[in-house]
């Protein structure tokens, strides 16, 4: 496969230029333009936001996506799909609550949401993933499958499972029905050091399938009940609960890549992701941490693969910002953020198995606009 493209333009603004002016530059620059969206209906894959979280991508870039796919002829819609766990977009009602507190309305954006697999998150498509390793039909929602054109708006950020948040994520795992996303996460299944344990029951409260369980003040998990999606991990506020990874961390990233690779399959797509923000945890958390980084800029490439490496390798380059968990976690040494911010990850295997299956590249030349 040949070097993929990605195009970049950092923050940096001036009298008379502003970020929605230069993403819209940087979108043209990318060839987005060149997509034939008259009359299609084009899907904007993006995170709203949990409620609480506010690391989320602001609305504003959403509508200057929207407004230059509607100024091609396209009729774009905003859309994710539901949520495993127990949060504020479980169901599609709340969830478009969320979208709309977290101002995602069509009055602020120019289109409408809609949540992808429908009002309880079972209406899905399964999907042959050519080429799949590890899922052989994809469970996508099916708004998702229904649209002629797929365009993914990510927000770049760490992932206390995956490594990273980037477009393979947004795709894969945003694109996943609940049914979708139950199958990524079984194959690891968390345990409790109970000498660690203090028995709080955050660990109970966020799970929706009653697997911890809390007996004299310790937790355990009942792992016949357990999904393994990980909520438990990231709520836990003694560090007591922990993966049983084997090769769950690269079997996770793989089956992301082998969904992000049943969402585009087949139909044109297009990818953006914003670095700014950059949290060490996903955004769907109830609350974000402080940034590890500095704001880096805007992406924008036709290769999913090329992209989220290129943000990466970006990332990775900046200064580590004091006060930050990458700050009290990571070696000043290690230049590898996202891997020293969660150190039992390995984001290189989503990047790895989408090359294997042929959904990019890892080879690419950054293009940038001013």
């Amino acid at each position: 496969m040949e070097q993929a493209k990605v195009y970049f333009t950092d923050f940096r603004c001036h009298p008379g230029l502003n970020q929605q002016q230069k993403l819209e530059k940087l979108l043209t620059a990318a060839g987005m333009g060149n997509i034939d969206f008259e009359g299609k209906i084009v899907a904007i894959k993006l995170h709203f936001g949990e409620l609480g979280n506010l690391a989320y991508l602001r609305p504003n870039y959403a509508k200057t996506v929207a407004d230059f796919i509607k100024a091609r002829g396209g009729r774009p819609f905003l859309t994710d799909c539901n949520t495993l766990y127990v949060g504020s977009r479980k169901n599609a009602l709340e969830h478009m609550d969320a979208a709309y507190i977290n101002g995602f309305s069509p009055f602020s954006t120019g289109c409408h949401v809609i949540i992808a697999d429908g009002l309880r998150g079972g209406d899905d498509v399964e999907v042959p993933v050519v080429g799949g390793e590890y899922v052989k039909n994809a469970k996508i929602g099916r708004a998702l499958m229904d649209a002629d054109i797929i365009i993914s708006l990510t927000h770049f950020k760490g992932h206390e499972q995956a490594g990273f948040g980037g477009t393979l994520k947004n795709l894969g795992m945003g694109g996943g029905s609940r049914a979708g996303k139950m199958e990524m996460h079984a194959q690891g299944k968390p345990s409790v050091e109970t000498d660690l344990c203090v028995g709080c029951g955050k660990c109970a409260k966020i799970c929706a399938h009653s697997a911890p369980v809390i007996t004299d003040k310790k937790c355990r998990i009942d792992h016949d009940k357990c999904v393994g999606c990980g909520r438990c991990i990231a709520v836990c506020p003694k560090d007591a609960i922990t993966p049983d990874y084997d090769q769950a961390v690269e079997v996770f990233n793989y089956k992301i890549a082998e969904y992000a690779k049943a969402v585009v399959d087949g139909r044109p797509s297009f990818h953006i992701s914003i670095a700014r923000d950059i949290s060490p945890d996903c955004d769907c958390h109830e609350e974000n941490d402080v940034p590890m980084v500095p704001d880096v800029g805007m992406f924008a490439s036709f290769d999913p693969v090329a992209l989220d490496l290129a943000c990466i390798e970006a990332v990775n380059r900046q200064p580590i910002l004091p006060g930050s968990a990458l700050a009290e976690r990571g070696d000043p040494h290690d230049h590898d953020h996202l891997h020293a911010t969660h150190p039992d990850t390995c984001w290189q295997a989503a990047i790895e198995h989408g090359k294997k299956i042929g959904l990019g590249t890892d080879e690419y030349t950054l293009i940038t606009v001013k």
